[in-house]
């Protein structure tokens, strides 16, 4: 009976479906399951795509350093606005604004309002430098040729509201208000001879012209200002000329 068993012939085992390749595919299936794949593939990636940023930018010329653009003096100019019906008249007693001096003519414009409607040459004359940094004058400055004092006087009638004798940077300050939302502000003052809450009447010489730090290479001037509701109004377009 064992010998008849051991003369049958030995069967060949048979081949495995796929054989080798299915081996082969079973063993990449286990390399890309593995947890540190995904990982390895995704900074692979990102150094190619980091590797084209830099060839790209290599290829680009350098940018000169310019000044400052329209768009990069917004925040200055978003409060710069005209009284919406471009009249002169702006208070209940109908008075027209005049300039905080007794003779225009006789004064120079050393620093002038920033205009965002004006050209780009009267815009670049129009801003002050802090450091590194130019800033849109938003006022008007007035002096004399000589660089001698003159007197400061109220724009309109109207209340004092502020006073500061020693401002850190603008000098000596006042501020009038003229109702309907209309401010008066004068800086770069010396002998100033009103206080807040009084009453003062258009023409009113209140102080003299003189020094403040952010604009100390002026000399003696005077800054004036005038706003409606905290907004930034050009002097130039408010005055009857």
């Amino acid at each position: 009976m064992n010998e008849q068993n051991n003369n049958k012939p030995k069967e060949t085992p048979k081949p495995i479906p796929g054989g080798a390749a299915a081996a082969k595919s079973k063993g990449w299936r286990k390399v890309l399951t593995s947890k540190w794949v995904t990982p390895a593939a995704f900074m692979a990636a990102a150094a190619i795509i980091v590797t084209l940023m830099w060839l790209y930018r290599g290829d680009q010329p350098d940018q000169a350093t310019t000044t400052p653009t329209d768009t990069e003096v917004s925040q200055g100019e978003e409060a710069a606005t005209k009284p919406a019906d471009d009249t002169i008249a702006v208070t209940a007693t109908g008075e027209e604004m005049q300039w905080p001096v007794a003779n225009f003519d006789e004064l120079e414009v050393s620093l002038p309002y920033y205009d965002a409607a004006g050209t780009s040459e009267e815009k670049q004359a129009a801003f002050v430098q802090q450091g590194n940094n130019l800033t849109p004058h938003m006022g008007l400055d007035l002096q004399k040729p000589d660089n001698t004092t003159f007197d400061v006087l109220a724009a309109l009638s109207g209340k004092v509201t502020h006073v500061e004798q020693h401002h850190p940077t603008n000098g000596a300050t006042v501020e009038i208000s003229h109702g309907n939302g209309i401010v008066t502000i004068y800086q770069s003052l010396s002998d100033v001879t009103v206080k807040e809450g009084d009453e003062v009447k258009q023409g009113t010489a209140f102080a003299k012209a003189g020094r403040n730090y952010l604009e100390s290479d002026e000399g003696i001037h005077l800054h004036f200002e005038a706003r409606q509701d905290g907004k930034v109004l050009n002097p130039n377009e408010l005055v009857q000329k």
